[in-house]
């Protein structure tokens, strides 16, 4: 299936690469004095406030507002936002009938394209991100609905790593618009996004689109698609508020995404959760298979003059014969990720595909990701990474002692007060011998810095600080790391875009 020529507007790509600088970032203006030291004050970390979407249009511009592209995202930004909210599993506000009469409206442009569909709690990004380069070169033009996204909100709806224009992102918007205003409910900020997202890879008639759940699996939005091959990766407890509080509970929603005669891959994760996976596919009429149970697939850490520390893996299928490819992203915990993607290559081949295996190898090479484990500054070195779980959490503390030679680490620290904070807290300490906590002015879920601090000093006899605002922490750490020293920001894509945002405006 030879690429398409596309009339999309150039527009700048959502690339891992940083370019060296040589100053030292600095706060503009420090802000409020740093409180250092720990204390013997006993105080939770506050819980969360449960809030339902509001169900008033009253406030809601109208489409004829819609005329340039702060406008749209202004249009965008005063629906119901569950990734900013702190919710009830209120399940009114997850039904799919509501995404479909809204496609319904748009022509159901979600018929139109070929996707796959990806769900997980942990390696949904990483995953998308191998399938996507390795179609790109294999010659398809690519479509890629992701979240959430860190410095620009189009970094969602993205073709061939490209974001959409900003001219086509008011067009689409204001179509949405126009047909939201006759329905009897008020679409989420989610539902539109994704049905832009519909749009915009239908309008560009692209090859095929990797289409990521945004929360949970069954009643997310983007489950309205018929996929070619769907994928889950490893789950993990988060969003415990709306999924459920077990591991059981959460694969459940997840396997939510299984279709019946739609290829369906994961790999071996706890016994329960494989029976749920199992069961939910024997269920519907999906054809399961299990990477490095039903496929040959193996891993192995290794470094080499070339790449440095890194994984190789091994796929084998009747189809594929991967041999000893490197795991472009870092850490260990990627390859079961690669596993994955190069597996669902695997689909796509017998779904008639063209993806032969050398460009299978060199596009994987090729994937490249913001946010995570990337070094967005050189002196002093400062890396930022999205991790904002548990799991996640130890996997970056692991892969931070494998990849990078330091002597000491700062580590710049906030995250959601719906999160499992001291498991964080915990997997935190197992890496950093400094700990600045902050938070992300822009989330309204960030718990407060003090709070974290006092929870850490509970459990930790290491220093910790506290900064009101990400520039203020920066500035902090920097005066606290020598040359061979690394600061590491992480907690939640909230600060990590943040951060990335501020040391822009420091080059």
């Amino acid at each position: 299936m030879a690429k398409k020529t596309s009339n999309r507007a150039s527009s700048a790509s959502k690339d891992g690469a940083t370019a060296t600088v040589k100053k030292t970032p600095r706060a503009k203006s420090p802000g409020t004095k740093a409180r250092s030291g720990s204390t013997s004050t006993t105080k939770k970390v506050s819980s969360s406030v449960e809030l339902k979407p509001k169900t008033s249009k009253s406030k809601v511009l109208s489409p004829s507002s819609i005329t340039s592209y702060p406008t749209a995202v202004k249009y965008l930004l005063n629906r119901p936002d569950f990734e900013r909210m702190r919710v009830i599993r209120d399940l009114e506000s997850f039904k799919l009938d509501r995404m479909r009469a809204l496609l319904a409206g748009l022509g159901d442009p979600h018929e139109q394209v070929r996707t796959i569909h990806i769900a997980g709690t942990v390696g949904k990004g990483s995953t998308s991100a191998m399938v996507g380069a390795m179609l790109h070169e294999c010659g398809y033009a690519v479509g890629s609905y992701t979240s959430p996204h860190l410095t620009d909100l189009r970094e969602r709806v993205c073709i061939d790593g490209e974001m959409i224009s900003h001219a086509t992102f008011v067009v689409l918007m204001k179509k949405i618009a126009e047909v939201a205003e006759g329905l009897d409910f008020e679409p989420t900020f989610f539902e539109i996004m994704t049905a832009l997202a519909f749009m915009y890879f239908a309008e560009e008639a692209v090859d095929i689109a990797v289409i990521e759940a945004g929360l949970g699996g069954r009643l997310d939005c983007t489950n309205v698609i018929k996929p070619e091959a769907i994928a889950i990766t490893r789950i993990a407890l988060d969003h415990e508020r709306i999924l459920g509080n077990t591991l059981v509970d959460i694969a459940r929603e997840k396997a939510g995404i299984f279709k019946k005669d739609v290829p369906c891959l994961t790999f071996e994760q706890d016994p329960e959760v494989d029976a749920v996976f199992q069961n939910a596919a024997e269920e519907c009429g999906a054809p399961l298979q299990i990477v490095n149970r039903d496929i040959e697939f193996s891993n192995r850490f290794c470094s080499t003059n070339e790449l440095g520390p890194h994984t190789r893996v091994c796929l084998y299928t009747d189809l594929s014969r991967l041999e000893h490819l490197p795991v472009p992203l870092a850490g260990e915990h990627q390859a079961p990720n690669c596993g994955l993607a190069l597996g669902l290559m695997d689909l796509l081949k017998r779904a008639g595909f063209k993806c032969p295996d050398d460009r299978l190898t060199s596009g994987l090479a090729k994937t490249r990701m913001i946010g995570r484990m990337q070094l967005a500054w050189k002196s002093p070195r400062i890396l930022v990474d999205g991790a904002h779980n548990p799991e996640s959490i130890g996997a970056l503390m692991r892969c931070v002692g494998a990849h990078l030679p330091y002597d000491s680490m700062v580590c710049i620290f906030g995250c959601c007060q719906d999160k499992n904070v001291d498991e964080m807290l915990n997997r935190v300490n197992l890496g950093a011998d400094k700990i600045i906590f902050t938070r992300a002015q822009g989330n309204p879920r960030a718990a407060d810095p003090a709070d974290l601090q006092r929870a850490f000093t509970e459990r930790s006899g290491k220093m910790s600080q506290v900064a009101d605002t990400i520039p203020e922490a920066i500035e902090l750490a920097s005066r606290a790391v020598s040359r061979e020293d690394l600061i590491c920001v992480t907690g939640s894509f909230y600060l990590v875009g943040e951060t990335l945002k501020h040391l822009d405006k420091m080059r």
